[in-house]
C-alpha cells in the first residue's frame, strides 16, 4: 500500500515563493504519509498569462534540468518521489516539461507533445511518451493537453505504467466562460478525461492543477487520484489542498484486469 498525493495549487512567476510553496506542500504530504506526490505543472515559474496570444516578453523563465531550482524541489524531496511541472531551457529550445525526482536525482522527463492554438509561441513540443521506473512503481507523466488523447495515456500503459500522474495548468474556457465553475465546459472535462484515461488504461491516475488566476487565465483545480476502474478515491474539488488516497497499485490494477484486460485485448491491426 502506498499513499499518493495530487496537488491544486496557485504558482505564479516568483521562483522562490513558488520554492516556498513546493516546501510547505512536501512538508504537508510528508507528515500524511505520501510517498507520491504530484504537483501541478508550471509549479516553478508559473504558466502562461494569455493562452491565445502569449506575450513573449512575459514569458515563464526558463530552467535547465540541472538549474539550482530544480535541484532544490529534488533536495526537498527526499525519500518521496514528486513530480512538478518548469519551463525548461535546453540551448535556444523552451519546452512545457514536467520532471520526477527524489533526494537522489531524477527519475524521468517528459516535454509536452500536444500544443493547444498559441503556446506554439512559447514552447517547442516534445515527441513521445515513455514510462520509468521509480520507488512506487513504474510511472508515466502527461502534460495539460496531453491527457485529452487517448493515445497518449496508452504509449504510457502500454510501456508499462501502472500509475500516471497528470500534471496541468488547466484553465476555465476561454472563449466561453460559465458563470460557475461546475458548469464550465472545462470543468466538467477535466473530470472527464481523467476517469476515461484511468479506466480505459486499468491504471492509477493522479491528476494535480493550478488554483487561482494569472493573467486572463482562471484554473479550474480539481486534483484527485483516480482508480484503475474509473473510480475517484480522492479530490480537493475547487480549493487549493492535496487529494491523498490510500492504495495497493498493482493488486488495484491486478483486480482490475482479472476479467476484461483492455491491453492484451487490443486488435491492433484492426485499427489502420
Amino acid at each position: 500500500m502506498i499513499r499518493i498525493g495530487a496537488v491544486a495549487a496557485h504558482f505564479g512567476r516568483d521562483l522562490e515563493f513558488g520554492l516556498q510553496r513546493v516546501a510547505t506542500l512536501i512538508d504537508h504530504a510528508r507528515r500524511s504519509g505520501v510517498a507520491l506526490l504530484v504537483l501541478p505543472d508550471a509549479a516553478l515559474g508559473g504558466y502562461l498569462a494569455d493562452l491565445r496570444h502569449p506575450d513573449p516578453e512575459s514569458l515563464p523563465p526558463a530552467l535547465p534540468v540541472d538549474d539550482p531550482h530544480v535541484r532544490k524541489v529534488a533536495a526537498l524531496a527526499a525519500e518521496m518521489v514528486v513530480c512538478f511541472g518548469f519551463c525548461e531551457a535546453d540551448g535556444d529550445q523552451r519546452y512545457n516539461s514536467a520532471l520526477c525526482v527524489t533526494g537522489d536525482g531524477v527519475l524521468g522527463l517528459h516535454r509536452k507533445v500536444h500544443q493547444p492554438v498559441g503556446e506554439s509561441i512559447a514552447y517547442s513540443p516534445g515527441e513521445r511518451f515513455a514510462a520509468f521506473d521509480t520507488p512506487v512503481g513504474r510511472l508515466g507523466m502527461l502534460i495539460d493537453y496531453d491527457k485529452t488523447f487517448p493515445e497518449s495515456s496508452r504509449a504510457l500503459a502500454l510501456d508499462g505504467a501502472e500509475v500516471i500522474a497528470s500534471l496541468s495548468a488547466w484553465p476555465t474556457s476561454i472563449t466561453n466562460r460559465a458563470p460557475r465553475m461546475a458548469q464550465d465546459r472545462q470543468s466538467r472535462l477535466f473530470d472527464l478525461y481523467d476517469q476515461a484515461r484511468a479506466a480505459e488504461n486499468q491504471v492509477v491516475l493522479a491528476s494535480s492543477n493550478q488554483t487561482g488566476a494569472l493573467g486572463g487565465m482562471r484554473f479550474l483545480g480539481q486534483a484527485k487520484v483516480v482508480g484503475p476502474g474509473g473510480d475517484i478515491l480522492a479530490r480537493t474539488w475547487s480549493k487549493a489542498g492535496i487529494a491523498v488516497a490510500q492504495i495497493d497499485v498493482r493488486a488495484e490494477i491486478a483486480i482490475a484486469r482479472r476479467v476484461l484486460n483492455h491491453l492484451t485485448e487490443r486488435k491492433p491491426e484492426a485499427y489502420g
